[in-house]
């Protein structure tokens, strides 16, 4: 029963940081939920071989991304229509226009959409969950050089989006410039 306990005491402590952290990777809160699940599932059945070499966190954190990078790596070759196709994203894109009620939240989600993957996953990790740096580096498995040079590329490539937004004269997106 001590293994139940020591188990329990992990959903508790991580399991709301796992959802964040897959909800960050993944963008969509069904697909967090399962995978924060299938985490603790391994955790479950890996806990027993835990040997202590890395920290606790470290030891979830690596369970919880690389479950959440190879279910990525999964849906990709699954997903025949993707917002990547034009037409495609200009439908989701006029139908957040048309039911808009979350206005910055929506531009955000919409920028960083458009800026690479990996830049738009260290900027999520460190502005929008609070991360450190060295969280960040851990999280994406990246050394903590290229984790600052990806949050100083992705913040250019925002900003660039935000000029062209301006210029247009789009609103622009508050939340953005919360933490700089």
């Amino acid at each position: 029963m001590a293994g139940v306990g020591r188990f329990e005491q992990l959903v508790d402590e991580y399991g709301a940081k796992v959802f964040r952290l897959a909800y960050s990777l993944l963008g969509e809160r069904a697909a967090a939920e399962d995978l924060a699940q299938e985490v603790f599932l391994r955790i479950w059945k890996g806990l027993p071989g835990y040997r202590g070499e890395a920290s606790l966190a470290t030891w979830v954190f690596a369970i919880a991304r690389n479950t959440c990078l190879s279910h990525r790596r999964r849906e990709a070759s699954r997903r025949a229509a993707s917002l990547d196709v034009p037409e495609v994203r200009a439908a989701a894109e006029s139908l957040h226009a048309r039911t808009d009620g979350h206005g910055a939240a929506l531009e955000m989600r919409d920028l960083l959409g458009r800026i690479p993957e990996k830049y738009r996953r260290a900027l999520t990790l460190f502005y929008l969950e609070d991360r450190s740096y060295e969280q960040v580096a851990m999280i994406l498995d990246l050394p903590m050089g290229t984790v600052k040079t990806y949050l100083h590329r992705g913040k250019k490539e925002l900003g660039a989006l935000l000029e062209a937004r301006q210029k247009e004269g789009a609103p622009l997106c508050p939340a953005l410039h919360s933490k700089t």
